[in-house]
């Protein structure tokens, strides 16, 4: 087996990301795009187990004070007291960077029972009409409201004394099968329809939140540059990849860029909410297009390769198939070498020997 920088053996079974991959992308998404991709995901997929007590318990908090204990790879860790603790992304510290040890004030989106962290949101917190009547309340204002029930067409809330109703499209940015979760949560909704002589109020989370991560999306987009390293949140997983959220917005790493070692499918490697290290590949700033790196943001296998396997040594390691010139054989994870038939014998290749 060569081991040599340049080993067209390396080249040929580890190929490096090439002109064919924005193709090969564009094919994979069918000219959809990537919200349309994770609405269409996330209504075939089952609705996800929650810690229905832990996402009551810590939206009845409302908007809530917290102190900054950690800042690392673009998240902030908050302090909420007791034994909560919040996470944030540091790209909603518009007016200036988060300091470790200083307080704000914080609003409860959700709780992630993966991290065993609430999830919460600072550019709301401030923007909420505290004091909202049939007088003055109007459509777009920000209100916060109680979840007090749920119905066929979705969840209905109480808002200083007011009956409000939200349609079960507008609780998320995307479809949710069980909204039973947000019974007994504060939310903070945009109101939509307000009619003061029939007592209709109709609110919507959803935009409130397209604001937010829009707002998060070009604050990004103005910063990320191309070899950034970042850490996101998987969003969905396709058989082509999967979109990785940086924090308002989502790249796509494709199936090629997951990991050194071969899979067949994306899944082997990620599931949704899973946590990881990416690296920016391409960033379209005027259409908003990220193209991320899993294998790249990791250490190479093959750097270093000749010092760690120097020529004549003789070492161990797994057959990973076998073909009619020979056999790939795994040395470690990302690293295959190919045992020509000249070099075995017919012992070692056994029955599987077909010439």
């Amino acid at each position: 087996m060569s081991n040599l920088p340049n080993d067209p053996l390396k080249e040929k079974f580890r190929p490096d990301v090439d002109a064919d991959l924005d193709k090969e992308i564009s094919d994979a998404l069918g000219g959809l795009s990537v919200e349309q991709i994770e609405a269409q995901n996330a209504a075939a997929a089952p609705a996800p187990s929650q810690d229905h007590d832990a996402v009551v318990d810590a939206a009845r908090q409302g908007i809530r004070r917290g102190r900054i204990v950690n800042i690392r790879k673009g998240d902030v860790l908050v302090d909420l007291g007791g034994k909560s603790q919040g996470i944030i992304s540091e790209l909603q510290f518009d007016d200036e960077p988060p300091v470790v040890g200083k307080e704000y004030d914080f609003t409860v989106e959700r709780y992630d029972k993966t991290e065993g962290l609430i999830v919460l949101s600072r550019r709301m917190a401030g923007a909420v009409q505290q004091s909202v009547t049939w007088e003055n309340i109007d459509v777009g204002t920000l209100v916060e409201g109680t979840v007090t029930g749920m119905n066929k067409g979705g969840l209905e809330l109480q808002i200083k004394g007011m009956r409000a109703f939200m349609p079960a499209g507008q609780v998320n940015l995307f479809f949710e099968k069980d909204i039973s979760v947000y019974l007994g949560q504060k939310l903070v909704v945009e109101v939509t329809q307000a009619d003061a002589l029939t007592h209709n109020l109709v609110v919507s989370r959803r935009n409130v939140l397209e604001r937010e991560k829009e707002e998060a999306k070009k604050k990004l987009l103005e910063e990320i540059e191309v070899g950034d390293s970042r850490r996101g949140t998987v969003r969905s997983v396709t058989d082509f990849g999967a979109f990785v959220d940086l924090g308002g917005a989502d790249g796509l790493v494709h199936v090629s860029e997951m990991s050194y070692k071969r899979i067949k499918h994306p899944s082997e490697v990620v599931k949704v909410g899973d946590q990881v290290d990416v690296k920016i590949l391409k960033a379209d700033k005027q259409t908003g297009k990220l193209s991320l790196s899993m294998r790249q943001a990791q250490p190479d296998p093959w750097a270093d390769l000749g010092n760690r396997y120097p020529e004549g040594t003789a070492i161990t390691g797994k057959v990973a198939r076998v073909e009619n010139f020979g056999a790939f054989v795994e040395l470690e994870e990302g690293i295959e070498g190919l045992l020509p038939v000249s070099e075995m014998s017919c012992s070692e290749f056994g029955a599987r020997r077909t010439w």
